[in-house]
Order: C-alpha cells, then sequence, then structure tokens
C-alpha cells in the first residue's frame, strides 16, 4: 500500500496491509504535526505532492528496504491538504520476522522519503507562512 490521500490515515488500514503469520515485528512510524518549529508557533500545515511521481519514489524506497533487510510488507501513505496540530501527515508500517530489522526498516524508510519523495509542506504561523523544503530547514 502506496497512497498520497487527503483524508486522515487510517493506521489500522496500514498495520492490515503489513500483516503476515511470519510476521514477528510490525514497527509503525507517525509523523505528527507539531505545534512549533525553529522558534515559531506553527497553526497548521499544508502539504502538497506531485502524486504521479510519489507513488512510484515510495515504491522504489520499498524495493531498497526489501533488498537490506529481512522484511515481509511495507505500507505507506502521506496526506496532503490542511493539517492541524496533532494530526499525522505520515504514517509507514513495516513487518518482519525480527523487531530489528522492523525498527532500521522504518526508520530509513522515513529517511528516504524525506529526500526524495516530491512532497513539499508549508508551515503557518501568526505572522506569515513559508514553503519548507528538506530536512535542513525543517529540522525533521
Amino acid at each position: 500500500m502506496f497512497r498520497i490521500v487527503s483524508e486522515p490515515i487510517t493506521t489500522g488500514q496500514l498495520i492490515q496491509a503489513v500483516e503476515d503469520p511470519g510476521a514477528g515485528a510490525i514497527c509503525t512510524f507517525h509523523g505528527v504535526v507539531r505545534d512549533n518549529n525553529l522558534g515559531r508557533e506553527v497553526d497548521y500545515l499544508e502539504y502538497e505532492a506531485y502524486s504521479e511521481m510519489a507513488v512510484p519514489a515510495m515504491e522504489r524506497i520499498a524495493d531498497e528496504v526489501h533488498r537490506r533487510w529481512d522484511v515481509i510488507n511495507i505500507a505507506i501513505v502521506h496526506r496532503v491538504g490542511r493539517l492541524e496540530i496533532g494530526e499525522a501527515s505520515v504514517v509507514i508500517a513495516v513487518s518482519s520476522p525480527h523487531r530489528v530489522e522492523a525498527f532500521e526498516a522504518c526508520h530509513y524508510a522515513i529517511d528516504r522519503l524525506k529526500e526524495r519523495v516530491p512532497i513539499w509542506k508549508k508551515e503557518v504561523w501568526a505572522d506569515g507562512e513559508e514553503w519548507i523544503e528538506g530536512s535542513v530547514i525543517s529540522g525533521q
């Protein structure tokens, strides 16, 4: 399951997508909108994505994960549109026979997603807004 969605992400669907009788571990990562960044109070975020490129990029990340770790399944869903504080912007689920591989693969997947997938974030504050690009600027 690799998707760009405009509605809230249902974590249970991602977990179901990666479940397997051979999985001894399912690791999830939730990227959640926080109320501050770089010393500013964040009111909300807006995300945009180039879906036609984003979904294949997510699939390539999954292929990399499968080559590097003994994982069974991986699912990645990213939300677009306006997101309020506390809402999940991205959820990743990884199943594996063992926990170490599941944790490492999940960590790798979110890092690669931020580096390679065409998704853009705009932070909105009380006194302005700015498109934030890349993990160096956003601190994520």
